[in-house]
């Protein structure tokens, strides 16, 4: 029989209230749960654990397209599950916008850069707008505005710059427009963003996104003289009701002992954060895949990334049918069913084995709790990952954020690092 009590791998969101908690220049707020009587996004229909999975599989896919398509001080920001709401990048942060202040759930993704808000007069957008004519230091850029080289397929008509961009299965049409944004206690002014005014398809979040990508509009370059370039998180797991992560900004605060790999840089997709993954062990057993399905290829933009938007980890079809068939023969004798895209599960218990990816100077070792995505009541868990698909340009291993969760993944790009240090954050 189907659970139909929600899985709750998917459907946590946290929404940020009351009560505000400094520590040092940083920043703790009160969240709860998208089931509390006080969230405005309880859902009203109960949905199958199988049906939330398929949809997560079907989003995946519309992220790795667009992930293919590209080419100082510190502060705490709590991040919360926001599947609910913003539908692929599943992690959102609290956003202080405009004079006054008006407050959004931003999604987090590190592979994007330019931050955008829907706004007033938006069609196809969300309920929740943000009334630029109610700020008072809000700005729209012109044609002329060096930040209107910096964003893809600008447009200049009216003197206004606008821009198209595509996002999962969605298109945005957006003006570039500047005003202040706080995420902590500091506000960083003129912060450029895209102001939207059309949207279409089901994957833009509703509240707007942060993109914390490595190009000229990031948050991470336009609050470089503030943060140093440099910024961790933990991801809480999906499955606990009661937690908050945290986005901690800037190079102060973050972990002393962690271990750490050389972060690479691909102009293919200069955005990302590319890492050379060198190996993946199963138990204790080094799984044989061919080097060319792990190699980082600057040429074609192939090669590994951290992602916070991407659910499930994906490997090229060489790497990921080695690492499955290990999983397989370790589990033992169980049979074996499939689900969606997931074409590893079992009913009843199992004993999983770990899995270690092997990186150039640092090895990350995921238990069950990481690996494993389970039914609600128990009786299914599946293997949480799945072959990259072969119809884009050049296919990436994705480390996503089920495999990142309850871990501190540290983004340092002034010291040219990417960092892994376990963390129970949830």
């Amino acid at each position: 029989m189907k659970a139909y009590l929600f899985f709750s791998l998917a459907f946590l969101l946290l929404s940020l209230v009351r009560g505000i908690k400094t520590e040092g220049r940083g920043t703790t707020v009160k969240v709860f749960h998208v089931y509390s009587p006080q969230s405005p996004f309880r859902p009203s229909k109960p949905v199958s654990w199988e049906d939330s999975v398929l949809q997560m599989l079907a989003e995946d896919q519309a992220r790795l397209q667009f992930l293919s398509s590209l080419a100082g001080r510190r502060s705490w920001v709590p991040i919360a599950s926001g599947r609910q709401i913003v539908q692929s990048p599943t992690y959102i942060v609290k956003a202080n916008v405009g004079t006054p202040a008006q407050t959004f759930l931003m999604a987090l993704d590190t592979s994007n850069d330019a931050a955008w808000i829907p706004c007033n007069g938006c069609a196809g957008c969300s309920s929740t707008v943000f009334n630029s004519a109610a700020s008072t230091t809000f700005k729209t850029l012109g044609c002329g505005a060096p930040q209107c080289k910096q964003v893809p397929n600008s447009i200049c008509g009216g003197g206004t710059c606008t821009w198209n961009t595509t996002y999962g299965g969605s298109s945005i049409l957006s003006n570039l427009t500047q005003d202040t944004i706080a995420l902590s206690t500091e506000i960083v002014p003129s912060y450029t963003f895209g102001c939207i005014q059309k949207a279409t398809g089901s994957s833009v979040p509703p509240q707007g996104l942060l993109g914390l990508g490595r190009g000229p509009l990031s948050f991470l370059s336009q609050t470089q003289n503030l943060y140093k370039s440099t910024f961790s998180y933990c991801l809480p797991s999906f499955r606990t009701l009661n937690f908050s992560g945290t986005l901690r900004l800037g190079p102060a605060g973050q972990p002393l002992r962690i271990k750490t790999t050389p972060l690479l840089k691909n102009p293919r997709r200069s955005s990302l954060y590319y890492v050379n993954l060198i190996g993946i062990r199963v138990g204790r057993r080094n799984v044989d895949i061919p080097a060319t399905a792990l190699a980082f290829n600057p040429a074609t933009g192939a090669g590994t990334i951290f992602d916070s938007g991407t659910v499930f980890t994906r490997l090229v079809a060489p790497a990921y049918n080695a690492v499955r068939d290990e999983f397989r023969r370790r589990v033992g004798n169980a049979p074996v069913s499939s689900l969606g895209g997931f074409d590893t599960c079992y009913t009843g218990p199992i004993v999983a084995p770990t899995i270690t990816f092997m990186f150039s100077g640092m090895n990350l070792t995921l238990p069950p709790d990481n690996l494993l995505i389970r039914s609600t009541a128990g009786s299914t868990s599946c293997l949480a990952m799945a072959a990259a698909p072969d119809n884009v340009n050049s296919v990436l291993n994705v480390i996503a954020n089920m495999q990142q969760q309850n871990h501190r993944i540290l983004f340092d790009v002034p010291n040219s690092r990417i960092g892994v240090a376990r963390e129970p954050c949830s």
